[in-house]
Order: C-alpha cells, then sequence, then structure tokens
C-alpha cells in the first residue's frame, strides 16, 4: 500500500511521450495529425475525480485492496512506470526491490510520517517531494 501510494504521488518517470497520428478531438480540444504530445503522471495522478476530493494527502489505504480496486479498474489511472508496450523494463525489479527493502525495514521498525511533513511534489524529470519526506522510526523490539 505505502509503495503504490507514494508511487502515485511521486512516480518515477514524469509524463508518457505519444505521437498523434491522425487528428484527434478531446473534450473541446483538437489535436491536429503528426505531432508530439507529454501525458503527465502528475495530472492523471491527481485527477479528483479518479482519486477523490482528498487526492493531495498521503493515504496508502488507497490501495488496500490492491491497484485495480484502487483505480476502478482503470489501467490508465495509475502508471508510474509508464503504459503498454514502452514500458519501463526496470518496473519489475524496482517494485521487488523496493518491496524486499521496505519489508526488511518493518521487520524492524514502525514508520509514521512526521507531523513536520508537508506535502509538496516538484515534476523535475520525475516527481520528487520538493522536502523530502520526514518519517519516524520506531523500534518494534529492544533486544538490548
Amino acid at each position: 500500500m505505502i509503495i503504490y501510494e507514494t508511487l502515485r504521488l511521486y512516480g518515477p518517470s514524469n509524463g508518457l511521450q505519444r505521437r498523434v497520428t491522425r487528428k484527434v478531438q478531446l473534450g473541446k480540444l483538437v489535436l491536429p495529425a503528426n505531432i508530439d504530445i507529454l501525458v503527465q503522471n502528475i495530472a492523471v495522478h491527481h485527477d479528483p475525480h479518479q482519486w477523490g476530493d482528498d487526492i493531495h494527502l498521503f493515504k496508502p489505504e488507497r490501495f488496500e485492496e490492491g491497484i485495480a480496486k484502487a483505480t476502478n479498474y482503470n489501467a490508465a489511472a495509475f502508471f508510474p512506470f509508464g503504459l503498454g508496450p514502452r514500458s519501463c523494463v526496470g518496473m519489475s525489479f524496482a517494485i521487488t526491490e523496493t518491496k524486499v527493502a521496505l519489508s526488511m525495514i518493518l521487520q524492524r521498525y514502525t514508520i509514521t510520517l512526521s507531523p513536520a511533513y508537508v506535502h509538496s511534489p516538484m515534476p523535475i524529470l520525475a516527481i520528487r517531494p520538493q522536502h523530502g519526506i520526514q518519517v519516524i522510526l520506531e523500534l518494534l523490539h529492544n533486544n538490548a
């Protein structure tokens, strides 16, 4: 849950570059043929119609029942590693590595967000927390 909510807020890629091959109308916007567009992850991952009015809050429980349920089975609602045939080749490794590291930490500590944490995403190549993510680690077992 924590992994996916973090990816939603601060996904590794900044967007999906795609080529418009024919004239397309998106709502009131008309895109001419033969142009490149960049679909920003932050726009999709922060859509209140998809994620709710509390979109700017860090809420890992959004993913308690899995990604499919969290996105209402909309594959295009959450794509931290890209989408389709051009998705990141390192996605499986990155998620596995993150799960292993997090599970090793959670065996020894509880993690809570610090009251000092201020949610402030910054899109620079990837979406990053402007002030870092302050957490409080508490030792689960004192074996001393």
